[in-house]
Parts: structure tokens; C-alpha cells; sequence
């Protein structure tokens, strides 16, 4: 286990957004996986492919790594649930069981998502445990996607969401509230009508609405903090995903805990979660979790539990989907 990253008398983590796959769908694979988790004191993770895939154009000079690696688009990429599926299933149980695989390779702007989703479930009954990643407005990466923009309110999301409800699947929902030129919240909107509009199908909003592209071209949202209090307050099927952008630009400065933050998530315990984020190549699993030691040392241990594991826990349904009758 890494050093100071769990101390004694703390149960282990549950990391709630975890890639299989990098943007070019490619994986370190299982073994690597379960070993970084062991090595970083994650017990469970939920487990993802990726929805998108860069295209390796014949004029590139090289073969992308990243989907910022040059101006080709991505594309949606159903094949990213097939990998995560044999992964998850060629792995004796006692380890599967350690793993919450979600769906995620759809296109949510295509009025056919929901069948493709029905269809993954009824392929590998029992094995999905959520749906998500799903990527909606996401800085450049929306910019290069091809076909038509995704939004949190789009019509074949709320097919999505609606099943997603009926087989009592968590949505992690990736839905920036702002784009990269604007400083207020655009975005808010559309993802107040899926919140609204569904509230038997339970949100975890990835990031907390933010993403590294937006943060490296203005200031941090300054309404962060209250916005998501508001939406915690005005719908009870929200929760909210702490990885990544958010901890990097909000949570955290300077290695200190930011009081309305700690404040935010004593007020309401049972409606945050933590992830590695790491997409495809789990090495710095341990390191990017101890990130989040100040912000667990600053809480009261029962709601530090919650944060660490238990909240990401009582989210999932106790057994995966099955076709419905």
C-alpha cells in the first residue's frame, strides 16, 4: 500500500472512475490494473472503457497517444464495452468481484442509444453495474468528436436515462457548465432538465461539471462551490465525482483543504465521490488518490469513510442488469 495513503484503521478505497482504456482504446491490461490498485489500498473500482477513439489519419506523422495529439477527430467506438466485458470476464472471481464495469460506448446524440445499451445488457447479463461515462459538452474534446454536439438534455440521453432508471443503474454523467471562452455557467441548463426530467435515475456528475481544458484557458468557475450546492439541494438524484479537474482547480490549494468545500461535503455526506480518473495506464493510481490525504484529513472520519468508498458503494445496484421481461 502506498505510504500515507491510508492510515490504520481506515477500510480500503473504492476508486469510482476508472478507465480501462486510453483514447486510443489500448490498456496496460487486468493484471497491471489489479496490481496498481492493490498497490494504492483500492479495493473496488467502477470500472469504464471509453466512449471515443482517435482517428490515426494516413497524413499524420505518427500515431496519436492522446486526443490533443493533433487536429484529427474522435469518433464513437461501441467496441470499448466488448473489451471492458471480456476483461472483466476472463479474471477469476474473487477479482471480478473487486470491479463495477459500466456501459459507455454509445453515441449520445444517435435516438438509438438506448437499444444499443439494451442490447449490451441482454449480451452480458448480471455484468453491468452502471452506465458512463458519458461525455457530453467536454472542452476540446467536443470540438473534435465527430457528428452532432452531445448535451446532458438531449433526446436520446433521456431514452438512456429512462432505462437506466428501470434497471436501477447510477448515469456518470460528464456535462461541463461552461465552455472554454465563456466565465458563466452556459451549460447549467441542460443539465437541470436531465436532472429534472428524470428523477428515479440517479447522477454522478463527473468532475463536478468541470474539466482541465476549460481551467487552463480562464479562472475557475468562482460559483463552483455554490452551484453545486444548490443542485445537491434542489435534486436528490445528484451526486457528485471529485476527480481530476475539480480537485486540481477547486479542492485543494497549496496542499490545504478549501473550508467550502470541507463545508459542502459535511453538509451533505453521501453525495460525493472520488477517482483516479486514469485512462489505460493505472501507475500513478496510488499517487493521484493521495492527492485527495488533505481533504480526507480535514473531514470527520465517518464522513471521510463515506468520501473514500462507502458512498461509491451504496450507489450501485446490488446485482447487475438483466434483460428485462
Amino acid at each position: 500500500m502506498v505510504a500515507g495513503l491510508a492510515s490504520a484503521g481506515e477500510g480500503g478505497w473504492v476508486d469510482a472512475h476508472l478507465h480501462y482504456v486510453d483514447f486510443m482504446q489500448q490498456s496496460d491490461g487486468s493484471e497491471a490494473m489489479l496490481a496498481a490498485m492493490d498497490e494504492a489500498g483500492v479495493e473496488d473500482a467502477w470500472l469504464f472503457g471509453l466512449p471515443v477513439v482517435k482517428k490515426w489519419q494516413q497524413d499524420a506523422p505518427r500515431r496519436p497517444r492522446y486526443y490533443l495529439g493533433d487536429e484529427a477527430p474522435l469518433y464513437y467506438y461501441s467496441a470499448t464495452d466488448d473489451i471492458v466485458a471480456g476483461a472483466v470476464r476472463d479474471l477469476p472471481e474473487d477479482q471480478r468481484r473487486r470491479l463495477a464495469p459500466f456501459i459507455s460506448g454509445f453515441n449520445p446524440t444517435d435516438m438509438n442509444a438506448a437499444r444499443h445499451v439494451q442490447a449490451l445488457i441482454e449480451r452480458y447479463p448480471g455484468l453491468w453495474r452502471g452506465i458512463g461515462e458519458v461525455i457530453t459538452r467536454h472542452d476540446d474534446l467536443t470540438a473534435l468528436t465527430a457528428g452532432e454536439t452531445a448535451r446532458a438534455n438531449h433526446p436520446a440521453l433521456m431514452k438512456v436515462y429512462r432505462l437506466a432508471a428501470r434497471h436501477d443503474l447510477p448515469v456518470l454523467l460528464h456535462s461541463n457548465l461552461t465552455s472554454l471562452r465563456e466565465e458563466t455557467p452556459i451549460y447549467l441548463g441542460e443539465l437541470e432538465d436531465a436532472l429534472r426530467s428524470n428523477p428515479d435515475t440517479r447522477f454522478v456528475l463527473a468532475h463536478a461539471g468541470t474539466s482541465g481544458g476549460v481551467e487552463k484557458r480562464q479562472a475557475p468557475l468562482a460559483t463552483l462551490n455554490e452551484i453545486i450546492r444548490a443542485l445537491l439541494e434542489r435534486y436528490d438524484n445528484l451526486y457528485v465525482d471529485l476527480s481530476w479537474s475539480v480537485r486540481e482547480h477547486y479542492l485543494i490549494k497549496d496542499g490545504e483543504p478549501r473550508a467550502a468545500w470541507v463545508a459542502l461535503i459535511e453538509d451533505h455526506p453521501d453525495r460525493f465521490v472520488l477517482g483516479s480518473d486514469v485512462v489505460g495506464h493505472f501507475d500513478s493510481i496510488g499517487a493521484i488518490l493521495g492527492e485527495y490525504r488533505p481533504l480526507l484529513d480535514a473531514l470527520p472520519k465517518p464522513v471521510a469513510d463515506k468520501l473514500r468508498a462507502e458512498n461509491a458503494r451504496a450507489l450501485l445496484p446490488e446485482r447487475g442488469a438483466v434483460a428485462e421481461d
